[in-house]
């Protein structure tokens, strides 16, 4: 990949059109199909409340409803989160080629590494945003040739996040375990265990001309089980609800969760993975990092086996996630 191709570079030759590969079809742009004028108030739940119990109810029925929700009061420190952003901002900022250094591999089977495209689109369309994959947990699925060097301080900034992280991690699949009616540590087992994989996503959307014609990232549903996010505080995040596609709403220092297609399926639907896009601002790049909670590639993913009898069978197949992946990149039907 040529550095030419990079959203970054062709937005900063871009004056007030964009290059046709990023217009959207019209029952795509944004400017048609988002409902202005509202923002969606997807649950906001406080893990600072001494009441598990709720806490629990308002999980099992945000995850039942919606598949997205935001943390507050989670315990991370906004320092940690200030810093993670800071080190990402300042790699994306750097000259381009200094980022190259990083590029994902063109024949690797894995996504690590810094890129554009990420997955097969119908009639070649391109989202407007650049991306760097790494692996952040467990230590040895980490691959540190990934780990930009510049700044110097971005190592120690990820590292720090992903520790205050994991603690959220397991509360989320305890209390969704709980909800489907089984012990606190089976959702987690049946992900991967101590193999679960936490894979850094930042996302790069740069300033666009025409927002209300492109997309940061197409409508999609999470392939993991489940994602962390933070945004930068600029306007992007949109659910789709009842067919209609809707800002959310930016709460400073919260965690944004999706459920994922893995935790839908190990559910068997009890809890639904989220449809959602990104839209991209005339004036401002927007950042995002996403962190994505996933099984191991060679790891078998099926509905939990407690949830399944004769009156509920199976809705989904059993399958390596990477096989799941594969077919999901690649448009085959699962």
């Amino acid at each position: 990949m040529h550095a030419h191709e990079r959203v970054q570079d062709i937005a900063s030759i871009s004056k007030d059109e964009i290059p046709a590969e990023f217009i959207r079809s019209k029952n795509e742009q944004p400017g048609i199909t988002t409902v202005h004028g509202t923002t969606l108030e997807c649950p906001t739940i406080d893990f600072s409340i001494q009441d598990d119990e709720k806490i629990l109810n308002q999980i099992v029925e945000a995850s039942r409803d919606w598949g997205m929700y935001q943390i507050v009061n989670h315990d991370i420190p906004n320092e940690a989160i200030k810093m993670l952003q800071e080190v990402g901002r300042t790699f994306f900022e750097l000259p381009q080629e200094e980022k190259e250094v990083y590029a994902k591999p063109p024949d690797s089977k894995s996504v690590e590494g810094y890129g554009t495209r990420l997955q097969k689109e119908l009639e070649g369309k391109k989202g407007w945003v650049d991306h760097l994959f790494h692996r952040v947990w467990p230590p040895a699925a980490i691959n540190y040739q990934f780990w930009p060097k510049n700044p110097p301080s971005y190592r120690e900034a990820s590292e720090e996040y992903v520790n205050h992280l994991h603690k959220v991690v397991d509360k989320l699949f305890k209390m969704l375990s709980l909800g489907l009616g089984i012990e606190g540590h089976e959702l987690k087992k049946a992900a991967g265990g101590d193999d679960l994989v936490y894979l850094l996503k930042i996302n790069y959307y740069p300033p666009c001309p025409r927002p209300d014609l492109a997309l940061g990232v197409v409508a999609h549903t999470d392939m993991s089980a489940l994602t962390i996010l933070v945004p930068n505080d600029v306007q992007g995040l949109q659910a789709c609800r009842d067919g209609h596609w809707y800002d959310v709403k930016y709460i400073p220092n919260a965690l944004v969760i999706h459920i994922g297609d893995q935790m839908e399926i190990m559910s068997n639907g009890r809890y639904k993975s989220v449809l959602h896009r990104t839209t991209v601002n005339k004036e401002k790049a927007r950042l995002s990092w996403p962190v994505f909670m996933e099984p191991p590639q060679e790891h078998v993913v099926g509905p939990l086996s407690q949830l399944v009898n004769d009156e509920n069978p199976p809705k989904y197949k059993s399958k390596k996630f990477g096989e799941y992946c594969y077919c999901k990149l690649n448009k085959i039907p699962q």
